[in-house]
């Protein structure tokens, strides 16, 4: 229960602040859309589109934090806890087509760059480096533990960047009449997309695929419990997560003819716990064949 209130908690917390973040970026987008017309920006432009996926990412992230708090089922014995994971690795893929669609429009605004309203373009981008300091400061709080509010956090920091490029871009307009500018700044904020994308495609692809959680050495936990006392062989080892901050483990221990099981598995309960942050385990615990006591364990 103590566990199910602190996740909860966290959603509630999670809710908050992504709820707000999105009042703040969706209000911004109009803007910069309007803006980036009128000033015939295609840095603007790119980063109304960004910021465009910033409010997708932000309601498919709140949508994935309310489906993670409904009830588990005989048919879904989880939940929807991986809703959070499923919004995480559709907002990365949606920076990628975001990326490719900034670099096909830079590469046409090089040929034919236009005319650039360097003024407007540049009070525009400083309101938007202001709306993501906000919206940052307000998800930066909520983002650990969840892989969700991490990949709506990176898509507003990357818009951050991207906005303090487009500033760059209309000063340099307004000092040299460089009108190219705003293309080579928006292939800048393409590749920053690009890497804010590839962390949270592979966080998000490493949970689906139950690897073993990132900084977690499951070798090495292995050999931990198998070198506890009583225990003789551990096998049938598995570690991954089932949503963000949320590790799971399940094992088959061998332990000793005479040893208490039920004792020796809440002492490695315990031991997982402390020593692994992970709470939520199976372990089967049975007691080894004499012959078996030769062998002191697979790790």
């Amino acid at each position: 229960m103590g566990i199910d209130h602190a996740h909860d908690h966290a959603r509630l917390e999670s809710r908050r602040a992504l709820a707000l973040a999105l009042a703040l970026t969706a209000s911004y987008t109009v803007v910069e859309v309007v803006g980036g017309i009128l000033t015939g920006s295609l840095a603007l432009l790119a980063d109304a589109v960004h910021m465009l996926s910033d409010n997708v990412s932000l309601v498919l992230a709140l949508v994935a934090v309310w489906l993670a708090t409904r009830p588990e089922t005989p048919e879904r014995t989880f939940g929807y806890k991986r809703a959070e994971v499923l919004a995480a690795l559709a907002n990365g893929v949606l920076l990628v087509a975001l990326a490719v669609w900034i670099f096909v429009e830079a590469a046409m605004r090089l040929r034919d760059p236009g005319d650039v309203l360097g003024g407007w373009m540049l009070a525009i981008a400083l309101l938007g480096v202001a709306v993501n300091v906000g919206a940052g400061f307000v998800l930066a709080p909520a983002r650990t533990g969840s892989i969700n509010v991490e990949a709506a956090f990176r898509h507003v920091f990357a818009d951050l960047l991207g906005s303090l490029g487009v500033a760059v871009a209309a000063v340099v307009i307004l000092a040299t009449d460089w009108v190219q500018a705003d293309a080579v700044v928006s292939i800048l904020i393409g590749v920053l997309v690009l890497a804010s994308a590839w962390s949270i495609v592979r966080d998000s692809t490493a949970i689906l695929l139950e690897a073993t959680p990132r900084g977690l050495d499951a070798e090495a936990l292995g050999r931990r419990l198998a070198g506890a006392p009583g225990v003789v062989e551990v096998h049938d080892l598995h570690v991954w997560t089932i949503t963000s901050g949320f590790p799971a483990l399940s094992a088959h221990v061998l332990v000793r003819p005479g040893e208490d099981c039920h004792g020796r598995r809440r002492e490695l309960e315990v031991l997982l716990r402390e020593e692994f942050g992970i709470e939520h385990t199976t372990l089967q615990v049975d007691h080894a064949a004499e012959g078996g006591l030769v062998e002191m364990g697979r790790f």
